[in-house]
């Protein structure tokens, strides 16, 4: 007699804590997967506005006339721009004060304001990373699970029998082997995912912190000039 063992099949006759574990499995397989290909857009866009704007900042351009076109965009400023505007604008508010602030008070309030902010892009950029580090340290162990009771629930089914055959082990074998692969399935390119977009993130946080210490010297020299 034939025994199908096909995937499909196989895991249509998986006992029901298997399929659990291969429905779990397959759910964060899917999610992280959405993750990724979002996190991956999220983090090339906000490079993209960052070598614009850097390229942009560093033409020339008057700061007042950069966070007037900056403040005046149809659309939301994202990232780097506004970590600029924030400290800009706390810089120029400190300023226009009627009493008389030190130089270095309004350049280390506008600091402060460009660190709230930069910490608020952070934690924006670092959503959901949390996540593809957990489905990818944990599947394997969920895809382990599953077959290790698959194949304890096989040999027990053969406890009855007086003389197994390997067409009898094989197919309760290999529905719980399927577990393991799904879990290695969801774990690989998590892992991958977050390797890459770690490493993209921490460059990312370098520019934007060298970004605020180079800004926060041109407001020295210029609030040193007046």
């Amino acid at each position: 007699m034939n025994t199908d063992l096909s995937i499909f099949h196989l895991i249509k006759e998986a006992s029901f804590v298997v399929q659990f574990v291969m429905l779990l499995l397959a759910a964060a397989s899917l999610a992280s997967w959405t993750f990724i290909f979002s996190k991956r857009k999220e983090l090339s866009h906000a490079i993209e506005i960052t070598d614009e704007f850097e390229g942009e900042f560093w033409s020339g351009v008057a700061l007042a006339d950069l966070y007037r076109k900056l403040s005046a965009k149809d659309f939301e400023p994202e990232g780097i721009e506004k970590i600029f505007l924030a400290g800009y604008k706390e810089f120029s508010r400190m300023r226009q004060t009627g009493t008389v602030v030190d130089p270095m008070v309004q350049v280390e309030s506008a600091q402060r304001a460009m660190r709230i902010e930069l910490s608020r892009e952070l934690d924006r950029l670092d959503q959901h990373l949390p996540f593809l580090a957990t489905v990818g340290s944990i599947s394997p162990y969920i895809g382990l699970f599953g077959t290790v009771w698959g194949i304890m629930n096989s040999f027990m089914s053969l406890s009855t029998v007086k003389q197994a055959t390997l067409a009898q082990v094989a197919p309760g074998i290999a529905e719980a082997l399927i577990a393991t692969a799904i879990g290695l399935f969801a774990a690989i390119p998590a892992v991958i995912a977050y390797n890459r977009f770690s490493s993209r993130l921490d460059s990312l946080t370098g520019r934007y912190e060298l970004f605020v210490e180079e800004f926060v010297v041109l407001l020295q020299r210029q609030a040193h000039s007046k």
